[in-house]
């Protein structure tokens, strides 16, 4: 397993039905094509071996005995192949037919799983040909030259990475209870189908459906192939479906209705898999039931171990990784933003009905993160029936303030209709320098932390002034990062931002700016592209804004790809590394870009409101480095954060979904960053 992903693929080879020396050629000829391609487990159809549709066909001693003949010479074919391959083979178990798969890998059979739940309804009817794994019990007998054992009792199998997988067929997988739900709460990371799904107006769609579902229930990988061309089509014709599922989300899908064999291959990232299980202690609940239930009924678990593979192939990640894990992947992403906003304005609208607050205040920076708190602030009032006037928005020139994020300020809130105030802090922040002795001619970390505390000072008496709320504006990319002066705008008394990344905060700006229109939505549009900055140091000689928050702390499409990585699954640096790579050098369509003097070799664009940036690996190691120191030396702040609304998967509440001392040592993960 090489950073946890397992390549699988789904086979759909051409068939004749009753030929099984025909279709054992061609099932041959995908193995050694699999092979070639670092496949560790390939799937078939189901009875592939003879051809699905075989009917009373099945009654003819001679099909069932070539049938076996063919497979042994299969198995002579495919000795030095290392990838391990489940077939589909008719077999005479104790004076009973059996549809089973046959797993085999270098020349030899681990085992013959028998299929469980027989259709016998519609246009099916296997009950006329097969007995059901229920009606057999476990029998060790010489098939296709080997010893082999067919058993009703629950089988896995593990490659020689460490991966488990476990097998079912076809219509197991529609059954009110599949037998993959049991294989995987007994381990099975992978579950794969041999299967034989005709074709109706609408099925397809349901089918997808019920593997996406089924996957995601049971946090496992879902490999899927089913009969295609050549299949008989005298009441039903056969398209050939092979998909790859894990939990939930499709990673490849063959074409359907094609008249030549297909092979459909995938990455599955097993450690992903395995950090949801972890995670999920209702998963951990139903496997322990199911070991209690095992136990009284005397019910045990075959095991049989693969082989290791002889010839190594190169890693290479093959699979689509997304660039920015945050936002939304729904093709409604309007329906996706308002959901998120609606989550924020939920939120905060319970916390001003609880407090019985008529008054919100808000620091207004013209930046990005304040702004989306003015837009929920505004939207919870609209919810709540009270007038906008009551959210006051302040902003607070200091030394820093460029006229462009005032002007942006000052106009967004007029167009929202909100109270506006100004206070300046620059007397204040000068009389305290004078206080401490601090030399405002050393733009140090104090000449910056005593401007971001006296506005939340501002803030919050202010908010006392007024029996208001303060709502804070920081977002979760700054506090994972710790960008947030303490006790500084790192305090609120509600931060509807915290659950909310930077990346994903200027696609929720740039939908409510399509939904606003006019002044506003010109003033939203500008605020997107202008760049991200605490404006704590004086502008540039031109007035423009000289500190860029990613120029110091790193770009935040990349550091927002490390944070959900690190937290969502629990991945090493060495994994982000690998991931950040596919997703940052080779992934997804580049829009036009040009330099623009940011961090290193970053290039940035804003194209509608996506992030284009491009970066080599030393640049993506660099930041890395930083996220990770960042990240643990910071925890203190996160130790004590305001209450806040959780938005996705991933949250650094301390009281919900984060807890990490603060005095926790980031040794072992800056050493495996360096070592990179």
């Amino acid at each position: 397993m090489n950073y946890g992903f397992v390549k699988v693929a789904a086979a759909v080879p051409s068939v004749k039905v009753g030929d099984v020396e025909y279709n054992t050629r061609q099932i041959s000829k995908m193995i050694a094509q699999a092979d070639d391609a670092g496949v560790s487990l390939l799937v078939f159809p189901e009875l592939s071996v003879t051809g699905y549709t075989c009917q009373d066909l099945f009654r003819q001693q001679l099909l069932v005995e070539n049938a076996e003949t063919a497979l042994m010479l299969l198995l002579q074919e495919v000795r030095k192949l290392d990838v391990v391959s489940v077939i589909g083979v008719p077999v005479s178990v104790g004076g009973v037919l059996v549809n089973c798969a046959a797993v085999v890998q270098k020349g030899r059979i681990l085992s013959l799983v028998p299929k469980t739940y027989l259709p016998n309804y519609g246009e099916f009817y296997e009950k006329r040909w097969f007995a059901s794994a229920a009606d057999i019990t476990t029998a060790t007998l010489r098939y296709a030259g080997h010893k082999v054992t067919v058993s009703p009792e629950p089988q896995l199998f593990t490659l020689s990475d460490g991966t488990v997988f476990g097998v079912e067929l076809c219509e197991d997988v529609w059954s009110p209870a599949p037998p993959s739900t049991s294989l995987s709460l007994l381990g099975a990371d992978i579950i794969v189908n041999l299967s034989a799904t005709d074709e109706l107006i609408g099925k397809h769609d349901y089918l997808c459906s019920l593997l996406s579902q089924q996957s995601a229930r049971t946090l496992s990988a879902y490999v899927y192939a089913s009969s295609g061309y050549g299949e008989s089509s005298q009441d039903a014709v056969y398209s050939g479906n092979a998909m790859v599922y894990e939990n939930g989300t499709c990673l490849a899908k063959g074409k359907r209705f094609q008249l030549t064999p297909q092979l459909v291959t995938a990455q599955v990232d097993v450690d992903r898999l395995r950090q949801e299980r972890r995670n999920n202690t209702t998963f951990a609940t139903a496997a322990r039931a199911l070991h209690e239930v095992m136990k009284a009924q005397n019910v045990s678990v075959l095991r049989y171990d693969c082989q290791p593979a002889d010839n190594e192939h190169t890693f290479v990640l093959e699979r689509t990784v997304n660039r920015h894990p945050f936002i939304p992947s729904s093709g409604d992403m309007q329906a996706a933003c308002d959901e998120i906003l609606n989550i924020q304005v939920m939120g905060l609208a319970r916390r001003v009905d609880h407090t019985h607050s008529r008054h919100l205040v808000i620091g207004i920076s013209g930046g990005l993160d304040s702004t989306l708190a003015l837009l929920v602030a505004v939207k919870a009032f609209d919810a709540l029936s009270l007038q906008r006037s009551g959210v006051i928005g302040v902003t607070m020139p200091g030394f820093g303030t460029t006229s462009r994020t005032y002007n942006n300020a000052i106009g967004l809130m007029k167009a929202l209709g909100v109270t506006i105030k100004e206070i300046s802090i620059a007397d204040a922040v000068k009389q305290h320098f004078s206080d401490i002795g601090h030399n405002p001619e050393i733009k140090d970390v104090t000449y910056e932390n005593s401007q971001a505390r006296e506005r939340t000072q501002i803030l919050m008496d202010l908010a006392n002034e007024v029996g208001g709320l303060v709502v804070g504006t920081g977002d979760l990319s700054e506090l994972a990062l710790g960008w947030a002066t303490y006790n500084g705008d790192h305090m609120s008394m509600y931060g509807v931002n915290s659950g909310v990344p930077k990346t994903l905060i200027q696609f929720l700006v740039r939908h409510v700016a399509e939904q606003l229109g006019g002044e506003g939505g010109r003033i939203l549009q500008d605020i997107i592209s202008t760049p991200i900055s605490p404006e704590l140091i004086p502008a540039d000689e031109n007035g423009n804004i000289k500190q860029k928050t990613e120029d110091l702390v790193g770009p935040y499409e990349l550091h927002d790809f490390f944070l959900y990585y690190f937290l969502r699954f629990g991945f090493s640096p060495s994994k982000i590394f690998v991931l950040a790579k596919k997703a940052f050098l080779d992934n997804g369509e580049q829009a036009d870009t040009a330099d623009d003097g940011a961090a290193d070799n970053q290039k940035r664009t804003v194209k509608g409101a996506e992030l284009g940036g491009t970066y080599d690996e030393a640049t993506i190691k660099k930041w890395l480095k930083v996220f990770v120191r960042r990240f643990f030396g910071q925890q203190f702040k996160r130790s004590c954060l305001p209450d806040g609304p959780k938005v996705g998967s991933v949250s650094l509440s301390p009281r919900a979904d984060w807890r990490m001392p603060s005095d926790a040592e980031a040794h072992i993960w800056l050493m495996e960053v360096d070592a990179l």
